[in-house]
């Protein structure tokens, strides 16, 4: 039997107000280390179809994988790394088994965020263009600020 999921070091923390929620290592993990295996779920939908908060957690399994018209959402960690360009981390989807690995681009010490690059198609760590929330749309919410109506909003139509 495969080990769908495992992830004892790693830990969510809060960074702030700007990137809220991000994903920490409780060791370090060496260049090339699977630092997580995280099933997803498939959405059959298109992006635009999606209400506001949920497009700032899926990834583009059409892109990803070729299957027609889909969305992921990654459980376990899997949706709540932050951005950066350059990443610490890439990204692999795997089709047959429903999982996303994340894969350590450099030696990563304890304690130390972890990244995925949002802008790099098929999850690559670094991209010419850093331009994700310009292209999706999405204006930054401080997490923290519950009394922000778009944040309301955004989990009513969620």
């Amino acid at each position: 039997m495969n080990t769908l999921m495992t992830c004892p070091d790693l830990c969510i923390r809060d960074t702030g107000p700007e990137r809220g929620r991000g994903v920490f290592a409780l060791r370090r993990f060496a260049a090339g280390e699977t630092v997580e295996t995280a099933p997803i779920l498939v959405l059959k939908v298109d992006y635009d179809d999606l209400p506001a908060l949920l497009k700032t957690y899926v990834f583009d399994w059409t892109a990803l994988t070729g299957v027609p018209r889909s969305q992921a959402v990654a459980l376990g960690y899997g949706s709540m790394y932050n951005h950066s360009n350059p990443a610490n981390l890439r990204y692999v989807a795997d089709a047959r088994t429903n999982v996303m690995r994340y894969v350590a681009v450099r030696d990563i010490e304890p304690d130390e965020e972890l990244t995925i690059n949002y802008n790099a198609f098929g999850g690559v760590h670094e991209w010419d263009d850093d331009n994700w929330f310009e292209r999706a749309e999405i204006e930054l919410i401080d997490s923290n600020d519950t009394n922000d109506d778009r944040t309301r909003a955004d989990h009513e139509d969620a």
